[in-house]
């Protein structure tokens, strides 16, 4: 006799637990709904024909009714930001796998992900509205002050009549010029700029500043206004001359401090350098000639607190094996020093770098903070999985030019200040893991021991969490008691131990 049907509500439950975020097993659900294990197979079978599960998927082997979903969720949160030696201990204690872990974290991020997808559409959506109704608002502006202005600028030509083709004479009497600075300040107060509105009389702002200088008008007071010409002045066949020799095609690519001495080995003498520039000039030929800059510098960072502005690199670790190596990760914070992030990895990919980045985020609590990552132009650094992942977190990129290894000077030093500490492994590491033993270890005794030269010889830990000010101001007191009781012994000045407020990646030479 066939067995008897089994109802639909229970079939309903068996394909939910099937499903993320559940996943559970076959046993486990046919336990619990007091079935064959082979129905439950049947049931992940049409599952698998509708496209809801991939055919290959792995089952989880945690059969215990222990583990339910929450569990799972905080286990996710606790193991977000540990290295991967910290989660293979953690694994270990709790009775888990790695893999089983590393699965929760993606259903739970599939989990979100819907959601979140959603909200950066309409956060999209809404900052491209506000930001057109600012385009909108500031071209409303432009052409608001624009018209302002071309009323003005109508109404002073017309209240200014010049006969045609004439301007207004730099030599004007007094009460001339009493009415063009009146008609000029007049402009200025309906909307008209200053330059303009000198434009449209036909004199120079300089000339106007001349008029009111001292706030008081004055008239001319040169004896002889009129424009003599000066008596070394070039002729106009000279200044043609001139012209012609720049523009032929023996000088056409040279500049005048190399045509001129050529000439004069010719036995050829017209004019000097600077004249030979002012006939070039007049005649709007003087434009700078070279090529273009293929590179521009990298825009000035600037650090004012912690977890504004990371520097990361990887550097290689060599293994016994010759040729061999491994990859270290590292980000450090260019503000305080500390190393805020280190893993040893087998290989150098944009994968291992993004999730590095991630628990270096997520540790110090700073996602959506315009945050800064700067790097040189490496594979992994250029990779979409790390700017992926960057634009997730909201970390803003700075990349070093090429071929420039100073852009990018604190990992530079930090890895420098590494491989050449005491206890460096001169023949490298044997295996993997104690390769990040030592990084471990390396990375406690820089945060938390290493009095930092660049940081006032305080630790990077410390600065971090802003005790460095009041360390800074206790070491400058002991140093005044000492200079009070020994005054003879001590220099005019102190040694300067004041806090450093602010740190600058590829400053200018101001801020350096």
């Amino acid at each position: 006799m066939p067995g008897q049907p089994i109802p639909s509500e229970l079939k309903e439950k068996g394909l939910i637990w099937l499903l993320p975020p559940y996943c559970w097993s076959h046993r486990q659900i046919a336990r619990k709904l007091k079935i064959s294990a082979s129905v439950v197979s049947k049931w992940r079978c049409e599952l698998v024909e509708q496209g809801l599960l991939p055919e290959n998927e792995k089952i989880t082997s945690v059969d215990v009714e222990d583990w339910t979903p929450e569990r799972r969720f905080s286990v996710v949160l606790e193991t977000a930001t540990l290295s991967e030696m910290e989660l293979a201990d953690y694994c270990r204690r709790t009775g888990l796998f790695v893999e089983q872990v590393k699965e929760w974290r993606a259903i739970s991020i599939q989990a979100h992900e819907k959601k979140l997808t959603e909200n950066i559409r309409t956060d999209r959506a809404l900052r491209d509205a506000k930001n057109k109704l600012r385009e909108l608002e500031k071209e409303l502006k432009r052409k608001d002050k624009a018209l302002a202005e071309a009323a003005a600028l109508l109404i002073l030509r017309e209240k200014f009549k010049m006969p045609s083709g004439t301007t207004a004479r730099k030599t004007a009497p007094l009460l001339e010029r009493r009415k063009i600075i009146s008609l000029i300040h007049e402009a200025v107060i309906n909307g008209a700029r200053k330059s303009q509105a000198c434009r449209c009389i036909g004199i120079s702002v300089r000339t106007l500043q001349r008029w009111t200088n001292g706030k008081v008008i004055t008239t001319d007071r040169r004896s002889d206004t009129v424009n003599r010409s000066p008596r070394n002045k070039l002729s106009e066949a000279e200044r043609l001359r001139i012209l012609e020799l720049c523009n032929s095609p023996a000088f056409a690519s040279l500049p005048p401090n190399v045509i001129v001495p050529t000439l004069a080995d010719r036995g050829i003498y017209i004019a000097s350098e600077s004249s030979f520039y002012r006939v070039l000039k007049s005649a709007n030929q003087l434009k700078k000639r070279s090529r273009e800059c293929q590179y521009k510098r990298p825009d000035v960072l600037r650090a004012v607190a912690p977890n504004q502005v990371w520097s990361w690199d990887i550097s290689y670790l060599p293994s016994w094996v010759r040729g061999q190596h491994f990859y270290l990760y590292m980000i450090v914070d260019i503000y305080s020093r500390k190393i805020i992030a280190a893993e040893v990895f087998a290989s150098e990919s944009g994968k291992h770098a993004a999730e590095l980045l991630q628990r270096a985020v997520w540790n110090e609590k700073c996602s959506s903070s315009n945050l800064v990552l700067h790097s040189d132009n490496g594979g992994p650094m250029r990779s979409y999985t790390l700017l992926a992942k960057m634009y997730a977190l909201g970390v803003l990129s700075s990349y070093s030019r090429p071929r420039v290894s100073n852009d990018n000077p604190y990992s530079e030093s930090l890895l420098r200040t590494l491989k050449y500490c005491p206890w460096w492994p001169e023949n490298g590491f044997r295996t993997i893991n104690d390769a990040r033993v030592w990084v471990n270890r390396f990375v406690n005794w820089y945060n938390f021991e290493h009095k930092h030269s660049g940081i006032k010889y305080v630790t990077p830990a410390e600065r971090h969490q802003g005790n460095d000010m009041k360390i800074l101001a206790a070491r400058k007191a002991v140093y005044q008691l000492a200079r009070e009781q020994h005054p003879e012994r001590w220099g005019k000045h102190l040694r300067n131990w004041d806090y450093i407020s602010e740190v600058y990646l590829n400053p200018e030479k101001e801020a350096a």
